[in-house]
């Protein structure tokens, strides 16, 4: 199993729309390709208290190749869509974790 982790700080103008958004139409847009098999938002806690709003998705992906298969052909126009949107209004960075154990 594998966690594609894509973390966000957003400009705090927007986080509520942003976040509205991300949970109405970006996540399900993702779910909908059939790749992965569950999701979890997160918001980062115990942070500065002037830092900009940092959510973490986490999507739960059963197989390299199903990842892979994601990043080739749907990631790139579902990032230019959420940059269309937003623009430098936040800023994502990605990372792959590889379960290895879990309950």
């Amino acid at each position: 199993m594998l966690i594609y982790n894509v973390t966000n700080k957003v400009d705090p103008a927007i986080a509520q729309e942003w976040l509205d958004w991300m949970k109405t139409s970006h996540v399900p847009d993702v779910m909908r390709t059939g790749l992965f098999t569950n999701y979890r938002i997160c918001r980062l806690d115990q942070v500065e208290e002037d830092a900009e709003p940092t959510f973490v998705i986490q999507y739960h992906c059963e197989s390299r190749e199903k990842l892979a298969l994601y990043l080739e052909q749907h990631a790139p126009a579902l990032r230019e869509e959420v940059i269309a949107k937003y623009g430098n209004r936040f800023v994502a960075f990605r990372t792959i974790m590889e379960v290895v154990q879990g309950a």
